[in-house]
């Protein structure tokens, strides 16, 4: 019932060409898809969708998920992060990973639940295994 029901690549019922999973034209791919081959949609429109039932899906789906698919072909290349941008990214982790009552910085990210480093949360000592080098 499945095929049937999502099949509908005229897009008479569903707005968009419709396929059901696993059944769109080889030209066709999902953004995840897209990324993989290194590439972005770039501004196009959406070409159709694939649909499929699923008990993930979000309430009020009635169970049904959809991904949008875009043309390989209209795709263009992933940009590239400018330097300003990969140095802003490296600064937001590292204040991921400072806890704001030591000031010290650990090699992980700091559980947003506690708001600070287990030492200080808990009042015990601080592993200097977990510290980053202050090189």
């Amino acid at each position: 019932m499945s095929f049937t029901r999502f099949y509908d690549p005229d897009a008479t019922r569903h707005g968009l060409p419709t396929w059901p999973w696993g059944h769109a034209p080889p030209h066709l791919v999902t953004r995840k898809q897209l990324a993989a081959k290194g590439l972005r949609p770039g501004g196009q429109d959406p070409a159709g969708q694939v649909r499929w039932r699923s008990r993930r899906a979000p309430p009020g789906a009635r169970g049904v998920r959809e991904a949008l698919l875009y043309r390989i072909a209209d795709a263009k290349p992933k940009r590239a992060p400018t330097p300003a941008v990969l140095a802003s990214l490296a600064r937001a982790m590292r204040a991921r990973r400072t806890c704001p009552t030591c000031r010290l910085t650990f090699t992980y990210c700091l559980p947003t639940s506690l708001g600070e480093c287990a030492a200080c949360a808990f009042d015990t000592e601080v592993d200097p295994n977990d510290l980053e080098d202050a090189a």
